[in-house]
């Protein structure tokens, strides 16, 4: 039975505003007065991260060759977004300045886009400030400072408000149902009603649908992962102790195979990065060893 996911409103934010339309139209929930812009003047420079899932930031465009906006949805709020913004602008500036290939070390000044970092609230709290400061984090007067403007919600029915919107609902429907499927056909449900992101979600439904959910949830794809990879170092371990051990006898060659089942064991989850104390509890629950034997053996097999 699918799930909804943990991560619905920002799988749902990345997906919303990638659309070209859509984009466009929260450009002009920020900047109202430049309603000359067309959808061939963005580009989106949201950065992917090539070396896990995901991505760096949720969103960022660049408006023709002068504006550079970052923006991050956030339902927990943080101070602490403030550094993240700043490593985003960097890593945007530096893909810029190799893309136009900008002489950082000439004498003629570069030009580079102007910047405006944001951040879209969708929490509960109430006392967020409108704007947070790197200042902020950091004691004593300082060279660097870069400004955060909070948003909690756009104008009348514009797509930022209508974008929060889908956020409350989402909440409440999933305090409602769990993370069922049915918290995800009344979320959608509800936002029609509402015309909120009504033709998005009209035009997209099946696809929007697929994106909330998760068919299992991540904790216990690991455990399954990590309990057949277990089962196989065991059994391989088994194998090769009682080969070995053939001309021991075959108790030996037990114990042989169990202590290679071990060592393989350890091997297998330290390589997942599962933490030392679940290795000792898995290693104690599939051998019957006891606690301070397991840590032993966790200690023994554990690579430096």
């Amino acid at each position: 039975m699918p799930h909804m996911k943990h991560t619905v409103k920002d799988s749902v934010f990345t997906y919303l505003f990638k659309q070209p339309e859509y984009l466009r139209q929260l450009y002009l929930s920020l900047h109202p007065e430049d309603s000359d812009v067309t959808e061939a003047d963005f580009k989106l420079v949201t950065l992917e991260n090539v070396l896990s899932t995901g991505f760096y930031n949720d969103l960022g465009m660049q408006v023709r060759d002068t504006l550079l906006l970052l923006i991050e949805a956030q339902s927990t709020f943080t101070q602490n977004i403030t550094l993240r913004l700043l490593l985003y602008l960097a890593s945007s500036y530096k893909e810029y300045v190799e893309e136009y290939k900008l002489d950082l070390y000439g004498s003629k000044p570069v030009t580079v886009p102007r910047p405006e970092l944001y951040v879209i609230y969708t929490g509960s709290q109430q006392n967020i400030p409108d704007t947070l400061s790197l200042s902020n984090l950091y004691q004593g007067p300082g060279s660097a400072q870069l400004q955060v403007t909070v948003l909690r919600g756009g104008k009348g029915h514009d797509i930022l408000s209508q974008y929060v919107r889908f956020c409350q609902i989402a909440d409440t429907k999933r305090k409602e149902y769990g993370r069922e499927q049915e918290a995800i056909d009344e979320t959608i449900r509800q936002c029609l009603a509402e015309d909120v992101l009504g033709a998005f979600l009209t035009s997209r439904k099946k696809e929007v649908s697929e994106i909330m959910t998760v068919l299992f949830d991540e904790a216990k794809i690991r455990e399954i992962h990590d309990y057949n990879l277990a089962q196989e170092a065991m059994q391989k371990g088994w194998q090769r102790g009682q080969q070995e051990g053939h001309q021991k006898g075959r108790q030996e060659g037990r114990q042989e195979g169990q202590e290679a089942g071990i060592h393989a064991m350890v091997s297998a989850l330290q390589e997942l990065s599962i933490d030392r104390d679940i290795i000792v509890q898995k290693l104690a629950a599939k051998f019957s060893l006891l606690p301070h034997v397991a840590e032993e053996k966790v200690q023994q097999y554990w690579l430096q």
